[in-house]
């Protein structure tokens, strides 16, 4: 039996890679989250942002950093794991064109926001499948905190959601990963920590599932 309990822990290790492409508000929440994972989760995780922290950064202050600091450092800096268990790697640079590349995660979450940012999360997403990888991201997250989330393939969605359609728009049709609160900037409402830590956990979950299916 102890032989069998050895065996269950030794498989029970962190393996894979996983993506995190965006390290703002809702992006440093899910990183902190992966770096917590106990008895599996990524062996590392890719940081991508090529944004500083600012005043309006609060989460970042209440967690030490600075301002000026780059935001993947941050993350970095808060993986205290040996690198040999589980580490973090940091790329402070906005992935475009040029740098598709640098995404080498089993699952690829896409946490961008500022402007349009469809069209650059569609390049993302077929450079990922191209190479074999899950993708997930959002399509709007703002609410007070008591919205129900919706996770799903993008085919699952009907055409009511404008950032679906623009997914759409741009050749992403299926096996794309889709989180929303339905709720855009339109409608005029705020996005709060509430959301953010719900929106943080189910892309967590979602993720870690994915990450231990294409590992098995």
């Amino acid at each position: 039996m102890a032989d069998e309990i050895q065996k269950m822990e030794d498989k029970q290790v962190p393996v894979g890679r996983i993506d995190l492409v965006g390290c703002g508000r809702l992006g440093l929440r899910i990183g902190i989250n992966l770096i917590q994972v106990h008895r599996g989760g990524p062996k590392v995780i890719g940081a991508f942002d090529g944004q500083e922290i600012d005043g309006g950064d609060v989460i970042f202050a209440m967690l030490g950093g600075e301002n000026g600091q780059q935001k993947p450092d941050f993350l970095k800096q808060l993986c205290t794991h040996d690198e040999n268990y589980r580490k973090v790697e940091s790329y402070c640079e906005y992935i475009d064109d040029d740098n598709l590349d640098l995404l080498k995660g089993d699952v690829v979450i896409i946490v961008i926001a500022g402007g349009n940012t469809i069209p650059t999360a569609a390049k993302i997403i077929k450079h990922a499948h191209e190479r074999g990888a899950i993708t997930i991201g959002t399509a709007g997250i703002f609410g007070f905190g008591n919205e129900t989330i919706d996770i799903k393939d993008i085919s699952e969605y009907d055409d009511s959601n404008p950032a679906v359609e623009e997914l759409r728009a741009q050749g992403i049709t299926e096996n794309h990963l889709v989180l929303t609160t339905n709720k855009l900037i339109r409608d005029n409402e705020p996005v709060t920590p509430y959301t953010l830590d719900e929106v943080a956990k189910m892309i967590t979950m979602t993720a870690l599932k994915e990450l231990r299916d294409k590992n098995d």
